[in-house]
């Protein structure tokens, strides 16, 4: 594709100049200009395709024409707000309920993963009657100041951890308190819940809430251990708290087996409260709760309607029912199963040849590579990991990401595209794990974490 309109360095000089710096670019010493994408690819000004393995947003595939279809079809006839009566806001909540479990009926439309863990603690709050949440270590649910108040990862460079904010340890078999050798670690990190709560209420205080991401992301691409989240929720419960499940970053088919990454943890455990973004308009700006009856009637006892502009408009939700069909039509979360079983059995074999990786974790196509200085300490090997995320992208034309530097981790993110072609694009790209610095490097860089906004 030929360069079009102004060239790289003038829109780069232009951003400088008009937007802050704390609006940051990915590979900042030679930033990208993207103008195209399709499928798993990002083009940029000058026809240079890349594969995108930093976007876990354009959930089908970057510009897929049923969705896009969707879009301008429906904007064409009518874009409104969602105090007339319309079809598209009913059918798409019959959709969605038909993936969730029975219990959870009721829906709210927003525009973005924020708003959808805002509004979910407004409701926690109302039905409880109590303020103070409970959130794991490293957690990140959005930007607005309720939920930068909620989110360890934000705050902790910000104003500080708020008293009515609780933070437990991050349920990580790898680096965290209890590890892989552990014979019940679901149970020791779930104790480690309670002993948040009991703290809590020695104080007089009481729980509205527990917000946790199904998959931990910021965190490091982090898999909590079977049976962690009915233990947790039984602790919650118990203090009058409901259970929040972020789902925001890794529902609609990224695990793979399962619709929703909640359901890893058993059949029997369902959420008070699920909050959904990012990946349910591929693109588009929607979002959503749900939530139960009980909830949602406590939270219409106040007779404080919730109206939301652009929430549930037509064509969001056009857009949100066109990406259910995709996932359907092309089977993307038997895809997602199968090509991150292919992803981590190539990685596994990484592993195996070179100590630098240590630990490879994940599910369906959400995966994240850990790699270390030493096999003894589990030192994060930070550099070397901003090393290949360098090279992937100035010699192999790939977009990937290192988690956000807590305490020097270093995970390689691969929130792959759920595209029929995300395997054969990125199977030749892992050797790059092998890579050493004899074989050149790019600049140096800080690369932000894809998920630093909602």
């Amino acid at each position: 594709m030929a360069a079009v309109g102004r060239g790289k360095a003038e829109t780069l000089a232009l951003r400088r100049r008009l937007l802050s710096d704390s609006c940051r670019l990915f590979y900042p010493e030679d930033p990208i200009k993207i103008v195209r994408g399709q499928g798993q690819y990002l083009y940029d000004d000058e026809g240079a395709e890349y594969l995108d393995c930093i976007n876990n947003v354009a959930h089908v595939g970057h510009c897929h024409p049923l969705v896009v279809r969707a879009a301008h079809g429906q904007n064409q006839m009518l874009n409104t707000n969602s105090r007339y009566l319309h079809d598209n806001i009913v059918d798409y909540a019959q959709r969605l309920s038909e993936t969730l479990p029975e219990k959870l009926c009721v829906f709210y439309f927003l525009n973005s993963g924020s708003e959808a863990n805002d509004l979910a603690l407004r409701l926690a709050r109302q039905y409880t009657g109590h303020w103070d949440v409970v959130v794991l270590d490293h957690a990140y649910h959005g930007h607005l100041s309720s939920l930068i108040d909620i989110s360890p990862y934000k705050f902790r460079d910000l104003d500080g951890q708020k008293e009515w904010v609780h933070v437990a340890p991050l349920p990580d078999t790898y680096r965290g308190l209890y590890r892989e050798d552990h014979p019940n670690p679901a149970g020791a990190y779930a104790s480690e819940v309670q002993r948040v709560v009991n703290s809590v209420q020695e104080k007089g205080r009481k729980i509205a809430a527990f917000f946790v991401e199904s998959l931990p992301s910021v965190a490091g691409q982090i898999i909590p251990p079977a049976g962690y989240f009915p233990e947790v929720a039984e602790h919650i419960h118990r203090a009058g708290g409901l259970f929040v499940a972020d789902e925001i970053q890794v529902g609609f088919g990224r695990v793979g087996k399962h619709f929703w990454a909640f359901q890893l943890q058993g059949e029997d455990f369902v959420p008070d409260i699920v909050t959904m973004g990012k990946s349910i308009g591929n693109g588009h700006p929607v979002a959503c709760v749900a939530t139960t009856q009980a909830v949602a009637r406590a939270f219409e006892a106040t007779g404080v309607e919730y109206f939301n502009t652009f929430g549930g408009s037509p064509v969001s939700c056009a857009v949100g029912l066109a990406v259910l069909d995709v996932l359907e039509k092309e089977q993307l979360r038997a895809h997602a199963a199968s090509v991150g079983s292919v992803l981590m059995e190539l990685l596994r074999q990484q592993k195996a040849k070179h100590p630098i990786i240590g630990d490879v974790r994940g599910i369906g196509l959400f995966i994240g590579v850990d790699l270390i200085k030493d096999t003894a300490t589990r030192t994060p090997a930070t550099e070397e990991a901003n090393y290949v995320v360098s090279r992937y992208y100035f010699s192999n034309r790939v977009a990937s990401a290192v988690s956000p530097d807590w305490e020097g981790t270093a995970v390689l993110l691969l929130p792959l595209p759920l595209c029929p072609w995300a395997l054969r694009a990125t199977e030749g790209c892992l050797k790059e794990l092998a890579s050493g610095p004899e074989r050149g490097r790019g600049p140096p860089s800080v690369y932000p974490h894809p998920d630093s906004t909602h």
